[in-house]
């Protein structure tokens, strides 16, 4: 499942960089969410889980394993890859979007491409955009014009901090002349998975900016494949 990014406040599920992945014999399936002019947090979550449960429901229906779904994203999208994967149980980010709550929002594996993962963290070290609308973090948040967000509504939506011992497997791609999300914020999920005896790996891309090609191609779509080969089933078939 790819979730595109975009600031939370545009972007689209058109193109999916990771749409390859179904030359391997996955399904790759592209989600959308509201946008912050429409809704704040938790709506995106929200949407992001309905959409896990409607892919469950429907598995059978368009032929693909609906047990084994790995989440990716980048970004933005990389925020909400996160959280969905480390937030299995917690109510507050569940939600009712789309129904078929019979179903779980649970994934086996998680992937996330330079999204930020910790947002108290973020106001320390990159104050000049948690604070203001450079940063569609501020508006997701509930930012107003006094540039203030409660610690409370940061620590709900980060997602450093729901990591525990149940978690799936984590991959982080990110480069370090990252300068719209910082490095720091991939080195502190990674450390975060550590130390509850998690696996996570870190893969930095000397160099490299705030996305681009390089993050899906060659040696680091191999990375990728070899996760989800560890992670996840890819056979053909759908379960019973």
């Amino acid at each position: 499942v790819w979730i595109h990014g975009g600031g939370w406040r545009g972007g689209s599920k058109n193109h999916p960089p990771i749409q390859s992945l179904t030359q391997e014999g996955y399904a790759v399936a592209s989600i959308s969410y509201r946008f912050t002019d429409v809704a704040t947090f938790p709506a995106q979550i929200h949407d992001c889980k309905g959409a896990i449960r409607w892919l469950r429901a429907n598995g059978k229906r368009f032929g693909f394993d609906s047990e084994q779904i790995a989440v990716a994203g980048g970004s933005a999208g990389g925020h909400l890859a996160l959280l969905l994967g480390v937030s299995s149980g917690i109510d507050e980010l569940e939600g009712d979007v789309g129904g078929n709550l019979e179903y779980s929002s649970r994934v086996q594996a998680i992937v996330d491409y330079y999204g930020p993962a910790d947002f108290v963290l973020r106001g320390k070290t990159q104050p000049d955009r948690a604070y203001t609308e450079k940063s569609g973090s501020f508006a997701l948040l509930g930012g107003v014009n006094d540039g203030k967000l409660t610690v409370a509504m940061e620590k709900f939506a980060s997602p450093a901090s729901y990591v525990s011992q149940d978690d799936p497997p984590l991959l982080v791609f990110h480069g370090n002349a990252d300068e719209v999300v910082l490095l720091d914020q991939s080195q502190r999920i990674v450390d975060l998975y550590t130390a509850a005896g998690l696996e996570a790996s870190l893969q930095i891309l000397d160099k490299a900016g705030h996305g681009g090609k390089q993050f899906f191609r060659e040696s680091n779509f191999r990375i990728l494949t070899e996760f989800l080969s560890r992670t996840i089933s890819n056979n053909q078939t759908t379960s019973e």
